[in-house]
Parts: C-alpha cells; structure tokens; sequence
C-alpha cells in the first residue's frame, strides 16, 4: 500500500472528529475522579471504541452521498468523492472500523447498557443517512443524541452520574451547533445561487438565526448553574468554577465570530482553523483543571 492510499484511507476515517469524543471524559472529569488510573483507563479505551465507531459511521455517509458530495464546493475534495479511495475499499474499511469499535467496546463496557450506547449511536446515524436527514429538526434531534450519547456513555464506564446541568449543556450546546452549521450552508447556497435541496429547503436563515443563539444563550445559563451546583465529591466552598464563566463566553463569542463569516461552519473544522479560539479552549481546560484539582 501507498503513502497516499494509506493517507486518503486515514483522511476518509476523519480522526480530526474524535475530538468530539472528548466528551466521554467529562463526567470523570467533572465528578472529581481524574486522578482516577481505573477510571481514566476505561475512559481512554471508550474514547478509542467510540472513535472506532465513529469513522464507521463517517465512511458509511461518505458511501451514501458520494454522488452528492462530488458536485459539492467543499466535499468534493473528500477521499472517496474525488476517487482517491475506492467505494469497494471504503465498504471493507466500514465493515473492520465497526468490527475493532465492538471488539474494544465489549472489553471495556461494565454492562450492556453501556455496551449499547455505541451501537444505538450507530443505528441512530443509519436512520439519518437513510432519509431522517431530510427531516426538519429530526436532523438536528439526532446530532444532538450523538453528543448526549457520548456524555453518557463516559458515565457509564467510570460509574458517576451524569450531572442535569451538564446534560442540559450538552443539550443546548450541540443544538446550536447543529443549527449553525445549517444556517451557513443556507446561506452559502442562497448567495451562489446553488439548489436549496434536502432538509434546508424547509429552514429559513431568520429561523435557524434565531434558534441557534437561543441555544447559545441556554448553553451558557446551563454551564452558569453547573458551575454553581455542588459536587459532593470534591466541596467548594468558594465556588471556585464560577470563575471559569468567562472563559466559557468569550469561546461563545470568539465562535460567534468566526461562522458569522464565510464558512461551513462545521465545528471541528472552526476550531482547527483558529488559533485564537484554540488558546481559549486550551486555557479554560487548563484554568479547569487547576480549580479542581490543583
């Protein structure tokens, strides 16, 4: 095999997107348990099932929408649109990538309804890729069940319980993502004048404007009373995670900022692209760790 065939399988597996999966480590994080060496394990090997799972499910839509994607401005560059993977190549890597993500699934999950999370993932992202993406809000409904999905399957591997105000975070959070991503793919269309085709010929910029910053906007409330809520594990008396409040809106703003220009607006590709909004995030994870654990 080639340099540039593995490079082009890799790029089709899209490991840049695993850094979704950081959210499995949240709730060990956030419970007080990162020093943790059982849990942190388990944690890190969920991370690995669930990125296994993951660019399964990514190579799966590529496969479904690879005529789409070729007349596209931006996917057309993707491994298998521009012909650089083969579809053949791309079904065997699909059917390998879900068989290693159940392999390490089933060695670290504590029970099968953890062992379920992944697959009911997998199955969620199937229906989408099947016609529920062509469903107003139903499409947005299941990106955020990935999200929730991966929070609650970090708490189940490391047994701490998913906190209300953090689900509700996630909730809020991944919605306006969602939204975001779809607003600049509408208007991106309406300005070149391309067909508005699929699910956004039944959105309208002012509708998904509007919502997504009203997600944005419970986010940030969300995290707020997150950041005051008790943790039994680890007592505060100072409110100590109330500080970080600031951090968390300027990452909202600076995000703002950047999709309200000529973009996609996918997430990780934002985030990788700004160096300024990667040394916010950098400071709050770090500036999160010191008030919790320093």
């Amino acid at each position: 095999m080639t340099f540039s065939r593995l490079s082009a399988l890799i790029r089709l597996c899209r490991p840049r997107h695993w850094i979704k999966n950081a959210l499995i480590f949240a709730p060990l994080v956030f419970s007080g348990r990162l020093s943790d060496a059982a849990g942190f394990t388990a944690a890190f090997y969920g991370w690995v099932a669930f990125g296994l799972y993951a660019s399964a499910v990514y190579v799966f839509n590529d496969l479904r929408d690879v005529e789409s994607d070729r007349r596209h401005e931006i996917k057309k560059n993707r491994p298998l649109a521009s012909g650089a993977v083969s579809v053949a190549s791309a079904r065997v890597l699909t059917v390998l990538l879900f068989c290693a993500g159940t392999a390490v699934n089933l060695c670290v999950a504590p029970d099968k309804t953890a062992a379920a999370l992944p697959v009911l993932y997998v199955l969620l992202n199937i229906l989408y890729s099947a016609g529920v993406k062509k469903v107003p809000l139903a499409d947005v409904a299941i990106l955020v069940s990935g999200f929730l999905i991966r929070v609650f399957y970090g708490g189940f591997l490391v047994h701490a319980a998913v906190s209300v105000w953090l689900y509700l975070t996630v909730t809020a959070m991944a919605a306006c993502l969602g939204l975001g991503k779809r607003r600049n793919e509408l208007l991106k269309r309406i300005k070149s004048g391309d067909e508005i085709d699929g699910v956004l010929q039944f959105y309208t910029p002012a509708f998904l404007d509007k919502n997504m910053y009203m997600c944005l906007t419970l986010a940030i409330a969300f995290y707020a009373l997150w950041a005051i809520a008790p943790i039994p594990a680890m007592p505060d008396p100072a409110n100590a995670r109330v500080w970080s409040v600031p951090a968390v809106l300027l990452i909202c703003m600076r995000y703002s900022l950047l999709i309200e220009r000529e973009s996609y607006a996918d997430p990780v590709d934002v985030l990788f692209s700004d160096r300024a909004l990667q040394g916010l995030v950098a400071f709050y994870g770090l500036f999160m760790l010191l008030i919790m654990y320093g």
